[in-house]
């Protein structure tokens, strides 16, 4: 029986690898014992709080973790030393066949890193995707963890391109689809019985009538000055929509530091709110007339559900959801944020569905690993 050790690590993960996971379990249901597969969950611990992560879990059906790392916060350089003394323990003692990473997170990185020194066949999992922007640490993890990948599933054809530009041999390249939007057309219909609005107890006109913000990127909460703007942008758009703003940790911690509670607040039509669970922030977006942010998952599973995306980034590593979907690159100045809000907000445009988005990807992933072995 091979074996096959699945890492987890922050908030995007837990619903990349949920699919994957259910693939695999249908293929040793319907295969013979001898041809199962063993998938180990390895959570790193990356994101460790209940909103952050428990929460998947129990809402994604996932079996809780095998082994749980709890490396917890720190520097980039601090939490991936502390995840590959831990990793590296765990490869030692399990022995897989394969590494199967997510994403572009320091948990994929250092995980990645682990399997290759010893010897270990490593499958990347959204593979391919770049911004261009060798500021973001996200950027360097995807690079790194591609050069050393033996196999590599795109989400989109440019995926492919970027790959192949960058020397990778094309046979190890899979075109699959999108498992992120497994997860979402799964629990969709789930999510839209939700009252999640209403829970939060904000005032508003009527359903549709909010907008949604989420912001974690350093580019943007790094800086007093660019989330000091960031926020005039905001105090503008509530005196037209409510915007529902789930708070990452660090970003509310940067508000406070920065002396913004006065601008990010309900007075202005800004109501910051705990980070929410899957599901509660999927049935969210379902009912908000336009969603802002800075998160990469979000412009995909906004251009799946057609809701319009102010992404306040000047570029994306995820380009078709602008060429088909419903994203527009705004950056992150006031101006510019304000002007987009209203333009989109009146236009009618219609957006398509990317290919292989169809909620098939964790199949075509397993399909692709029982050929390899």
């Amino acid at each position: 029986m091979k074996k096959i050790i699945f890492v987890v690590g922050a908030r995007p993960n837990f619903m990349k690898v949920a699919p994957i996971m259910e693939a695999l379990q249908e293929h040793n249901e319907t295969t013979s014992i001898s041809k199962n597969i063993k998938a180990v969950l390895v959570h790193t611990g990356q994101h460790y709080s209940k909103d952050m992560s428990d929460s998947f879990f129990n809402e994604l059906s996932l079996p809780k973790p095998d082994i749980n790392l709890g490396v917890g916060s720190g520097t980039h350089c601090e939490q991936i030393g502390r995840i590959m003394v831990g990793f590296e323990k765990v490869l030692l003692h399990e022995k897989p066949d394969f590494v199967l990473v997510v994403g572009d997170v320091n948990s994929t990185l250092a995980c990645a890193i682990d399997a290759k020194k010893l010897g270990i066949k490593l499958i990347h999992v959204e593979a391919g995707l770049r911004s261009g922007d060798m500021t973001m640490s996200e950027e360097v993890n995807r690079i790194l963890t591609d050069s050393i990948s033996d196999l590599l599933f795109t989400t989109e054809k440019s995926g492919n391109e970027n790959l192949e530009l960058e020397g990778i041999s094309p046979e190890k390249i899979k075109f699959v689809g999108n498992v992120m939007i497994d997860t979402l057309l799964k629990y969709k219909n789930k999510a839209e019985k939700l009252c999640t609005f209403k829970k939060l107890k904000i005032k508003s006109k009527k359903n549709k009538d909010y907008a949604v913000l989420t912001l974690h990127r350093p580019s943007n909460v790094d800086s007093s000055a660019i989330l000091s703007g960031i926020g005039e942008a905001f105090v503008t758009i509530g005196k037209s929509l409510p915007v529902v703003f789930p708070c990452h940790p660090r970003t509310k911690k940067k508000i406070q530091e920065f002396g913004l509670e006065n601008v990010f607040s309900f007075e202005n039509s800004i109501f910051l709110v705990n980070p929410l669970s899957y599901l509660d922030f999927l049935n969210l977006n379902l009912n908000a007339s336009m969603v802002m942010t800075d998160s990469g998952g979000v412009q995909e599973e906004t251009t799946i559900l057609s809701i319009p995306c102010l992404t306040l980034r000047r570029n994306t590593e995820r380009p078709v959801t602008v060429a088909q979907g419903s994203n527009y690159l705004v950056g992150n100045n006031t101006s510019d944020i304000v002007n987009a809000f209203f333009r989109v907000r009146e236009e009618k445009k219609r957006y398509e569905i990317p290919e292989l988005w169809d909620g098939r990807a964790g199949f075509r992933i397993v399909s692709e690993i029982v050929s390899c072995l």
